[in-house]
């Protein structure tokens, strides 16, 4: 087998398994990954590289909150909730849920796609829509062009990296920091308002 089947038999479930599980724990850096995988199949002879990472990571980070949503339905209708609400719960301060609330009356599963966009905008958001009691179909239909625009974005940043460095190892890295910029970006913002 060549060095690059190998990769690619190796590469693309890694890459499903650790974006399905940093969107069950959101805190593993799957943008980062997305961003990384693109670059080492933009420098790849394979035909459908790049389009084996776009499917990957969308379907990935789409079971991933699929899975979510429903452990954190199945907690709303419980007596004593569950860990996954609890942790979902955790994650988004009251803040941030109240915007997520107001935003999501006013404009639907709008929101629910951008919300995949921004960083620490997905959980909020997610627990809007369980408050709201929006049945899993409702979400999954809205979290599809969610996770297709979050693939599309941080595929994007990997081709750009790939693009700029003839060697991926160098494409990788620049991803990388452009990756956690964009992630930490907002919330440098958010704090130098205050």
């Amino acid at each position: 087998m060549p060095p690059e089947s190998t990769q690619q038999a190796l590469g693309y479930p890694s890459l499903f398994l650790l974006v399905l599980i940093g969107a069950l724990v959101p805190v593993v850096p799957t943008g980062a990954l997305v961003s990384s995988a693109a670059v080492v199949a933009f420098h790849q002879t394979a035909p459908f590289a790049l389009a084996l990472v776009f499917v990957t990571a969308s379907l990935a980070a789409f079971c991933g909150d699929a899975a979510l949503y429903w452990l954190g339905r199945r907690g709303m209708r419980s007596k004593n909730g569950s860990r996954w609400l609890e942790a979902i719960r955790a994650r988004a301060p009251e803040e941030r849920l109240a915007q997520a609330q107001e935003k999501l009356a006013g404009h639907g599963v709008t929101v629910l796609v951008l919300s995949r966009l921004v960083p620490a905008g997905r959980i909020p958001v997610m627990l809007a829509c369980l408050m709201a009691d929006w049945p899993l179909r409702r979400f999954a239909r809205g979290n599809v062009p969610a996770c297709l625009a979050w693939a599309v974005t941080y595929q994007l940043i990997g081709i750009l990296g790939g693009s700029l460095f003839p060697e991926p190892w160098e494409g990788v890295l620049a991803a990388v920091l452009l990756t956690l910029l964009v992630s930490t970006a907002p919330g440098v913002w958010r704090r130098l308002q205050r």
